[in-house]
């Protein structure tokens, strides 16, 4: 069985996004589609620099950072470009953000297809604690072209374009901590006589905090 994409764009994404992910699975090209429904929804392209930010609502749980892979992919939006948040509400769900424009949308994974999702060959398969580039290509393939090839509606709740304004934090310029000589910068700066990084800063107030207890 081949992997079967009609939309050029998407599967553009889905060979660049396969590659980056690196292991064949639904709930990547899940957030592939999520993250280029978003954008159309939009009507934006996928982000060069800032001009999008992404609040996913994904937590740690593998499935949900496979499916954030797929929305990365599918909007431009990375860690690396500091466009991207991670908000661990452990649900599948984010907020696209068009920062130029001032206006958002939200998409969700419906319930329903959640719920059929976890009756799939595939979901059995890593039930039985089978890692998904372990899985049968025939089962994942399967998985894979239901996901690349259901309707929009069928998958997404999708919410109306709405307002929302965003503004990134600056971080100000670089410092060097006065303990370990590294380069940190602004707001992560803590000075107590001295200027330390955030981690030498906490090193030094709990050394203090025990000596402290220990006159006691």
């Amino acid at each position: 069985m081949a992997i079967e994409i009609q939309d050029p764009e998407l599967k553009e994404m889905f060979e660049h996004g396969l590659y980056f992910h690196g292991h064949l699975c639904p709930a990547m090209p899940l957030g592939l589609r999520a993250g280029l429904l978003a954008r159309r929804k939009l009507g934006v392209e996928r982000a060069k620099s800032k001009e999008l930010m992404l609040l996913s609502e994904t937590g740690t749980g593998h499935l949900m950072q496979c499916f954030l892979d797929g929305v990365m992919m599918a909007t431009g939006c990375t860690y690396g470009k500091g466009n991207c948040e991670k908000l661990n509400y452990n649900k599948m769900a984010f907020i696209l953000i068009d920062v130029v424009e001032g206006k958002a949308v939200r998409i969700a994974i419906k319930p329903e297809f959640i719920k059929q999702a976890l009756k799939s060959p595939f979901m059995e398969r890593r039930q039985q604690g089978i890692p998904p580039e372990m899985v049968e290509p025939e089962i994942a393939e399967a998985a894979v072209n239901r996901v690349l090839n259901l309707p929009g509606e069928d998958l997404f709740n999708i919410s109306d374009v709405y307002d929302y304004e965003y503004i990134y934090a600056q971080e100000g310029p670089p410092e060097f901590c006065e303990a370990c000589g590294e380069v940190v910068f602004g707001s992560k700066v803590r000075v107590k006589r001295e200027r330390f990084c955030v981690f030498l800063a906490v090193v030094v107030r709990n050394r203090r905090k025990r000596c402290w207890d220990g006159d006691r």
